[in-house]
């Protein structure tokens, strides 16, 4: 029922079973959020096919790029934060995804511009 979650999931478990690519549903959220998640350095690369984007896992010598990632905000429960209250994630070490008026970015970047917004997931 929610896209957003089953996205991560899916990244979380292939990273969890080894594998080198995942195939996710087509969506312009999820899509931003897996170039997000690429311009950071958490998976290798994104491509668009029609229906569906093709996410490529980054393993750094034998070790998954992602240790674990956890959906915050939930269609059931929405969680927004202020500028002053964005959470930092294991002091700074991994990020956490926020839906902003100025669009998906990293709790770094929502500080640099000020704004606050929905906190959609956090990523280490």
């Amino acid at each position: 029922m929610d896209p957003i979650a089953d996205a991560l999931i899916r990244v979380k478990n292939g990273y969890l079973s080894g594998k080198t690519s995942v195939s996710l549903r087509y969506s312009k959220l999820i899509l931003n959020l897996m170039k997000l998640l690429a311009k950071e350095g958490y998976i290798e690369d994104t491509k668009e096919n029609s229906r569906e984007i093709v996410v490529n896992l980054k393993y750094v010598s034998r070790k998954s790029a992602i240790t674990d990632i956890k959906r915050v905000s939930k269609p059931s429960l929405r969680v927004y934060s202020g500028v002053g209250q964005l959470p930092y994630v294991l002091s700074g070490l991994g990020i956490a995804i926020i839906s902003t008026p100025k669009g998906i970015m990293t709790d770094k970047q929502a500080r640099k511009a000020k704004v606050g917004g929905e906190v959609l997931a956090l990523v280490w």
